[in-house]
Parts: C-alpha cells; sequence; structure tokens
C-alpha cells in the first residue's frame, strides 16, 4: 500500500481497527481525543462496537467485561484519564485477559496541562494499578513506528493473555507524517477457549480476580511472573544507532529519542563519537542490551520529557560500568536538539555525574541556571 500523510492519533485509530479491534470504550481527553473520534466514525460503520463511556472509570470497566469474552477490546486516554483507570487495569491483569491501552501522555502532575511529556513511564511500566503484575509498553517514535506497534499490541496481548501498552504522547499523537496502514485483517472465527460465552452446551468458565484464600492468590501470582519471564525472554525490542565506535551513548524513548537522535548527528558532524540506544519495548526493559552498552562506552547520557524514570532502570542496567548522566525537561516542556547537544559536550569534556546518585541534582543545578533561576 502507498505511503498516505496521517496524523499520529487516527493512525492509531485506524491500525487498531485493521488489527481487527472489535470493540472500543472510551473518554475524551486531550492530547489524544482524536483517536476516539476517529474510531466513533469508523467502528460502527463496520459493525463493530464502540461506546463513549461516562468516564474512565466506565470506560475501563467496559473494556474488562468484553475482554472476559476473548474480543479484541481496547481504550485510550491520556495520563490523568490512565489515572483513573488504574484499579480496572489491576483487575485485568489478575483476571488474565488480554486488552490493548494507547496512553497519549501530557503534562503532569495534578490534572496538568495538554502540552507531551514522558511522565507516565513509572505508572505504565511498574504495572499500571496495585498488585504483583507488569503489563507490556510499547514507545513508538514516529507515526509509522506508531501504526506497526498498535498491531503488534494486540497480537503480544491475546499471546500472553495481559495488558499491552502503547505509551506514545502529545507530539506523537499530533504530529503528521507519511506512513503506511495495514491490509484490514478479517474478524477471528471462534472463541478462545478461556474465554466466557453464554453458550448453551458449553462447558462453563469462571474468571476472576479474587482469590481470598492468600494460597491461591500466591498461585495465581507464580503464574503471572512464570508468563512474564517468557515476556522478558522473547519480547525485549530496541533501536540503535551510531553506536558501532561511540565513547558516548544517548539512551532515550519515544519524542525525545528523536530529538536525540537529531543532537547526536550534530554532535557527530563536530566530531564526536556519540550514537543513540532507543528502548522500544520499555516493559519488558532491554537489560542486557543496555549493562552490555555500558561496559563499551565512557558514559550514558540519559534523555527523558521528565524527571528521570527511566533513568533508575537504566542506572540499574549499568550496574555502575559508567557513570550514567541526564537531562530532562518536565511539565510539558521538549527538549530541543541544542539543548541535548550542549549536554553531549559537556558529557564528552566535563562529566559531572558520579557513581554515587549525584546525577538528578546535578541536573536540576544545570537546568534552573539556563532558565535563568524561574
Amino acid at each position: 500500500m502507498a505511503k498516505e500523510l496521517l496524523k499520529g492519533n487516527n493512525a492509531m485509530a485506524e491500525a487498531a481497527i485493521r488489527a481487527g479491534c472489535e470493540a472500543y470504550f472510551g473518554y475524551p481527553i486531550t492530547p489524544q481525543t482524536e483517536l476516539l473520534e476517529h474510531m466513533a466514525a469508523r467502528m460502527p460503520e463496520l459493525g463493530r462496537a464502540f461506546v463513549q463511556a461516562e468516564s474512565e472509570v466506565a470506560a475501563i470497566n467496559m473494556v474488562y467485561g468484553t475482554a472476559c469474552t476473548g474480543k479484541r477490546v481496547m481504550t485510550s486516554s491520556s495520563s490523568p484519564g490512565v489515572s483513573l483507570m488504574t484499579e480496572g487495569l489491576s483487575y485485568i491483569a489478575g483476571t488474565e485477559v488480554p486488552m490493548v491501552l494507547i496512553d497519549v501522555m501530557r503534562g503532569g502532575p495534578g490534572l496538568g496541562n495538554i502540552a507531551p511529556a514522558q511522565g507516565d513511564y513509572n505508572q505504565m511500566v511498574r504495572g499500571g494499578g496495585h498488585g504483583d503484575y507488569k503489563s507490556i509498553v510499547l514507545a513508538p517514535a514516529s507515526v509509522q513506528e506508531a501504526i506497526d506497534l498498535t498491531v503488534l499490541a494486540f497480537d503480544l496481548a491475546e499471546k500472553y493473555r495481559a495488558i499491552a501498552v502503547v505509551l506514545a504522547d502529545g507530539s506523537l499523537g499530533q504530529m503528521m507524517e507519511p506512513a503506511e496502514l495495514p491490509e484490514m485483517q478479517p474478524l477471528r472465527k471462534g472463541t478462545p477457549d478461556w474465554a466466557i460465552t453464554g453458550e448453551p452446551g458449553r462447558p462453563r468458565r469462571l474468571l476472576t480476580s479474587i482469590y481470598l484464600q492468600p494460597e491461591a492468590e500466591e498461585t495465581t501470582n507464580i503464574r503471572l511472573q512464570r508468563r512474564w519471564l517468557d515476556v522478558e525472554a522473547n519480547e525485549v525490542r530496541y533501536q540503535e544507532t551510531y553506536l558501532d565506535d561511540a565513547d558516548i551513548a544517548l539512551v532515550a524513548f519515544g519524542t525525545a529519542g528523536r530529538v536525540a537522535l537529531s543532537a547526536v548527528r550534530q554532535a557527530r558532524a563536530e566530531g564526536i563519537k556519540v550514537g543513540l540506544f532507543r528502548p522500544i519495548s520499555l516493559s519488558p526493559f532491554p537489560v542486557a542490551q543496555i549493562r552490555q552498552l555500558a561496559s563499551r562506552v565512557r558514559s550514558l547520557l540519559v534523555v527523558e520529557m521528565n524527571a528521570g524514570q527511566m533513568l533508575d532502570d537504566v542506572k540499574l542496567a549499568a550496574q555502575g560500568a559508567c557513570p550514567v548522566e541526564f537531562y530532562g525537561r518536565m511539565g510539558g516542556v521538549v527538549p530541543l536538539p541544542d539543548e541535548v547537544l550542549a549536554e553531549i559536550l559537556r558529557v564528552s569534556t566535563h562529566p559531572t555525574a558520579d557513581l554515587n546518585g549525584h546525577t538528578r541534582a546535578a541536573w536540576l543545578d544545570r537546568l534552573e541556571a539556563g532558565r535563568g533561576g524561574n
């Protein structure tokens, strides 16, 4: 198929439809509302289910019920809306039913603003709700990748009977780029053996996340943890650029990864040996790959649109093999390539980070100085 100019939100919605999404439940919130609007127009004309719920709490529970029937189901929201969904997400994880969530992040904490940010990293990567579970989290950096990862999210959710999250941000949701949509997949026939249908004569199925006996709850948790070991073994995704001879490696995801790549190219033009490691699967995180990278570069520089949430995972993966520096912008401020380039130049000549955890303090000092103390 030929490429066409697509907005990120609409592209993810259409990708979900072509991946066989049979039901969508959601509530409008900027900067992802176009996704919901696209589903509102397309799903009914295809004879599929669309409901604009009265709240995010209602939407996620509608998703829960539909997921129990084995249908391909999804919702989408943005940061504070996802926060309202977290109880339902935990119930879905505990019941071991698949679903897809698209989170188009905005500035926070609190109600925040509608500007792009990456402050939902911890919320999504650490599970998304109470209890011992993890979700699969995929972070696109372009409209094409957002399309491809949305399709993949449905397959992974079903494969592991888990929650699969496409973690984007306001920039990606609102930008327009040439991209290619997949062919329309036929809706799947039949019902998974584990699903509930109400069909007469079919063996009874019980799906629940309520285990009042601690031993029974632990058995479920053991099953979830063993399944996650399979995810970690098979579903790590990442992209490496200019790392073959790099002395410094930037680590960044999503929109921050795009900005970082521009800075890397500028630094390369000035003769600095720097490259980019971009995690695509934030959960499972590419621990082994970053550990190996840290063993052969002089420094790692983590770039994020938050206060250093992925930074903690990078430090754990690096295991002290090299200093881990940090640069981030918060509250919906997107870093510019020139800002990141300045950090690359600093790290290449006068690194300030050490192995004793002072990375954030040094970053805050530089950030405030650069903003004139405002």
